[in-house]
């Protein structure tokens, strides 16, 4: 007996939490970065990131062990344009947020201001913590703004969720119809050039052969 199909326009059974799994591990939890930052060193972080996007962080120096002056460093985050979006000297252990303007490169400088060891004083310990977009919001507050119950704000996020990867790919889509267009250009340009050069040679060869008839017959070589 064969099996009855799924009516069309209609989810199967287990195909929303298949679709909120999916969501799920698309994105997954940010987790934080770490690294060892030499003495009188500087190390950026870039990321690209989409505009109107909320942008929140967190970070911890630790000093080395055996040091007396504690942890010592800058922090400071810009665009591409240079300007500063947070800034922190002799920086320890703080929390930054900021909003995007424009989709942009945004890089995040530390600079180590402890003077460079013997060898036997090991590096800070730099530990950053960077969200943006559904994981830089806090759904708990929300929630209690709002009075939302858990499983309204399990849905909220998954809504939000879902939103940030369709513009995602709408973005995607705009950037792949630019290089299309760019390519387009390029291969007309292209052949207008080539056109151009065959009828500059086309032309440059018939000039050549009539300027060689004329010269050997000045020269009585041929009638």
């Amino acid at each position: 007996m064969p099996l009855p199909l799924p009516l069309p326009g209609r989810p199967r059974l287990g195909q929303a939490p298949l679709l909120a799994l999916l969501l799920l591990l698309v994105v997954g939890p940010a987790r934080p970065i770490s690294f060892q930052l030499p003495g009188k060193a500087r190390k950026c972080l870039r990321e690209e990131i989409h505009r109107d996007t909320l942008v929140t962080g967190e970070y911890e120096i630790d000093a080395p062990p055996g040091s007396s002056t504690g942890p010592s460093a800058n922090l400071k985050i810009t665009d591409s344009a240079g300007h500063i979006l947070y800034a922190k000297e002799d920086a320890t252990k703080g929390k930054f947020a900021f909003t995007t303007e424009d989709y942009d490169m945004f890089e995040a400088c530390f600079e180590s201001k402890l003077p460079v060891g013997t060898g036997r004083m090991p590096d800070q310990l730099v530990i950053l913590d960077m969200k943006h977009g559904v994981e830089a919001k806090n759904y708990e507050e929300i929630a209690k703004v709002e009075k939302l119950k858990p499983l309204e704000v399990e849905l909220r996020r998954l809504e939000d969720l879902s939103e940030s990867i369709v513009n995602d790919f709408a973005y995607m889509k705009k950037r792949e119809e630019e290089m299309r267009d760019t390519n387009e250009s390029t291969n007309t340009r292209v052949l207008y050039f080539s056109i151009f050069s065959m009828c500059c040679l086309i032309g440059l060869a018939t000039w050549q052969v009539f300027y060689l008839r004329r010269f050997f017959k000045a020269k009585k070589l041929i009638e």
